[in-house]
């Protein structure tokens, strides 16, 4: 009798421990799982990267003059060129900027702050007329190259009174948009509440979030 009881308490503590032992192990591989989906997901989205969200054409006269002097500044010679600049310029979003933290417990990803728009791209297209070259002072090869440079700066300086970077800060539902979806990819939540949203931005979200249900 005693051997059948020792043997029914040894059975219900081998139940007892494998279910335990079961459970343990479950709950860290779920744990490990969720840890890997939130390092997997936070740098899923740092590798979209670049986001553009406006473009902008910009046409402008540039006048390029130079003028060198020879000869202990006796003689200067002058060359100059009016040029043509269209330039396509691309402002958004780098989203390596984004600063976030994955709730693992929740299974949610929290925005708590979203960089600055800011010039991704600057591709000019160059046109020369009126090239006058010095009778000591030519333009060479190593000028063009040159010339790109301040054509692009000279993009850059017009950009503030543009407009386009306003209109690149009103596109942040846009860039927070992009990265929910990524993070509904599996199954997790985007917490942006940390971020300065405006109320009716927040609406479009809202409203976003019950059509894709």
């Amino acid at each position: 009798m005693n051997d059948v009881i020792t043997l029914l308490i040894g059975l219900v503590l081998g139940v007892i421990v494998t279910y335990w032992l079961y459970t343990y192990l479950k709950r860290r591989q779920n744990r490990q799982l969720t840890q890997k989906q939130s390092v997997v997901l936070l740098e899923k989205i740092r590798r979209v990267c670049k986001l553009v969200t406006v473009e902008g054409d910009f046409a402008e006269i540039y006048h390029y003059e130079n003028t060198r002097e020879r000869f202990l500044s006796l003689v200067s010679s002058r060359k100059k060129a009016l040029i043509i600049i269209n330039a396509k310029v691309h402002v958004g979003f780098d989203l390596r900027k984004v600063k976030m933290r994955a709730d693992n417990q929740k299974k949610r990803i929290v925005l708590t702050d979203f960089p600055q728009p800011q010039v991704l791209s600057i591709e000019p297209d160059l046109k020369y007329y009126d090239v006058k070259n010095g009778l000591f002072n030519r333009f060479a090869s190593t000028d063009l190259t040159e010339l790109n440079k301040e054509a692009k700066q000279h993009i850059l300086d017009k950009i503030p009174e543009s407009g386009l970077m306003e209109t690149a800060r009103k596109e942040v539902l846009e860039a927070v948009l992009l990265i929910e979806t990524i993070v509904q990819t599996i199954g997790w939540k985007l917490d942006y509440s940390a971020l300065e949203i405006k109320e009716v931005d927040k609406e479009l979200i809202e409203d976003g979030e019950e059509d894709r249900e």
